[in-house]
């Protein structure tokens, strides 16, 4: 079962434009919970553009009754993620190798390079309970080493898919994502998945790439809000993942992509 994971950053975004506390993060987040939002993740920023420290202890007390919702926490743990994952012990933490001032994330790891950094930091999260998964590129070469690094699971960079699907190069697109797939879970890793997934790219993405737990999705999600309204729009993405999910056991991951 992959599970819906719905990114807040966008609203806080649009919050942040006026000092009126409008749309709020928390109640945005109950909205979509209510819908069948299966997660809710934040990614502080330190130049707190979108999400801000308050939102991500107050998402933390909202979840407390809600159980079964996991809370995921992303960004740089170089930078300020980790003081954030210990005031509030997310269920996961998900490592991003953004820059200071990016203006999303673009990329994945380097983990020949950043290895023994991040080695530490994954040492501290599991100390407080909480999962790790890093954000990569989709390289079965970078997984083995992902898991040696003490990772529990990989977040796989979606947009170059976003920017092949519809297009020639989505098959094999596809299958550097089936690929890298096949190698983390080889590895022991379980897999992840985020950047510019939408209604349009969703399904074709999970039939051919069998075993993502997890997809994080919010700005596609919340543009379609403004179209569907938001309860709808949480579960038009629920229905593209349970067909897909429907489509793979009908007909095997085999004839898929």
């Amino acid at each position: 079962m992959t599970a819906l994971s719905v990114n807040l950053n966008r609203v806080a975004l649009l919050r942040n434009s006026r000092p009126l506390n409008i749309p709020s993060v928390t109640h945005t987040a109950t909205l979509v919970l209510e819908a069948g939002a299966d997660g809710i993740t934040l990614h502080p920023r330190p130049d707190e553009r979108h999400v801000r420290p308050a939102d991500v202890r107050e998402i933390a007390q909202l979840l407390r009754r809600w159980p079964n919702v996991e809370y995921n926490l992303e960004g740089n743990p170089l930078h300020q993620l980790m003081e954030h994952v210990l005031a509030v012990r997310p269920n996961q933490c998900t490592f991003v190798p953004d820059a200071v001032d990016a203006a999303t994330s673009d990329h994945g790891w380097d983990l020949a390079r950043d290895g023994d950094r991040l080695r530490p930091l994954i040492a501290q999260a599991h100390d407080c309970g909480v999962r790790v998964s890093l954000f990569l590129d989709p390289d079965p070469e970078v997984m083995a080493p992902a898991r040696a690094l003490g990772a529990d699971r990989v977040e796989l960079y979606t947009e170059p898919y976003a920017r092949a699907h519809g297009g020639p190069d989505q098959p094999a697109s596809l299958q550097r994502y089936r690929l890298a797939t096949e190698a983390a879970m080889r590895a022991g890793l379980e897999v992840n998945a985020g950047h510019d997934l939408n209604l349009s790219n969703l399904a074709d993405f999970l039939r051919a790439v069998p075993g993502v737990r997890e997809v994080s999705i919010g700005h596609a999600l919340i543009s379609d809000a403004l179209e569907f309204g938001l309860a709808q729009t949480v579960r038009l993405y629920q229905a593209q993942i349970r067909g897909a999910e429907v489509a793979l056991r009908q007909y095997g991951s085999g004839r898929q992509g």
